[in-house]
């Protein structure tokens, strides 16, 4: 899921929309496991996918705390794995597109996330690629971007990016998330989901975590959806791969927990096509630009 901003667009945006915003805060939300869907009165959920990435470097803390200013509760980002093992939030498994570890390690090509201590990644700018407003933003770990969710009272849809490449990383993450109280009645039926494009790895997380809501990315053969819909809750695909039908088939379903199946779409940035998927019957959006989704569709 990869959209790339122009920075200086994004920048001006960013500008006039924080002093129009001022310090929005987050209306409330059904949980993870009650759906209110295109047909609610709220309209779809609106996730910000890695932040509000249209106006902030993506999976940054700044991107999350924007998306709070513009009054959305759900995140989603990206969690992958140092060489010295500590869990971090970025979308790409090498650190190329959205750091300057191309200067600061010009010898160490092709700059995979998992061959780097956590201690080098934090010694990257994260945020210069994208605006010079963002200079000095870091890649934060997982728990450094938990605290801040868990300060902002936001919501997370959390990604196991790339699992075949970080064996076990589903039982570190669930371990993390777990000690920092996220594994608690509250926020299991409220406040989180974990979905991966590996169906293995979604299978491990409903085996290790049975009463985690889950979501698969992807968008299985209708004759498929109910193998998936004995390990996983939610199937989440791109927008140009669904239809009506295909998301009627969906929700004909029950999940792992026994609630009807939900469709959340990604990623949607633009008007016409936030009421397009609106239409189809989506249960949620995901999205670099939420105020332009809600702006077209509502959503909360």
């Amino acid at each position: 899921m990869y959209v790339r901003s122009a920075a200086a667009a994004a920048a001006a945006f960013l500008g006039f929309t924080l002093t129009l915003l001022g310090g929005a805060t987050s209306a409330a939300a059904p949980g993870p496991g009650s759906a209110t869907g295109a047909t609610g009165l709220l309209g779809p959920t609106v996730y910000a996918h890695r932040g509000a990435s249209a106006y902030a470097p993506e999976n940054t803390l700044e991107a999350i705390d924007l998306a709070m200013r513009l009054g959305f509760d759900w995140v989603e980002n990206d969690v992958q794995r140092t060489r010295d093992g500590e869990l971090v939030v970025i979308h790409d498994d090498t650190l190329a597109r959205t750091t300057d570890a191309e200067q600061v390690f010009p010898d160490r090509k092709p700059w995979r996330v998992k061959d780097f201590t956590a201690a080098e990644i934090a010694r990257l700018d994260a945020g210069s690629w994208f605006s010079p407003r963002f200079a000095g933003a870091r890649v934060p770990t997982l728990r450094a971007y938990m605290e801040r969710v868990q300060q902002n009272r936001q919501k997370l849809l959390l990604e196991i990016k790339k699992p075949e490449l970080y064996p076990g990383i589903e039982e570190q993450t669930l371990e993390l998330l777990d000690g920092m109280g996220w594994l608690d009645e509250n926020h299991v039926a409220r406040r989180l989901v974990v979905q991966s494009f590996s169906a293995d790895s979604v299978r491990i997380v409903h085996r290790l975590r049975p009463d985690l809501v889950t979501a698969f990315l992807g968008t299985p053969a209708v004759a498929d959806l109910p193998r998936y819909a004995e390990f996983t809750d939610r199937i989440n695909p791109w927008h140009t791969t669904i239809s009506a039908d295909w998301v009627k088939a969906v929700h004909g379903l029950r999940g792992a927990h026994g609630r009807t199946m939900e469709v959340d779409t990604w990623i949607v940035d633009d008007a016409p096509t936030a009421r397009k998927v609106r239409e189809m019957g989506v249960d949620g959006i995901i999205t670099n630009a939420p105020d332009v989704v809600r702006g077209a569709v509502g959503g909360f």
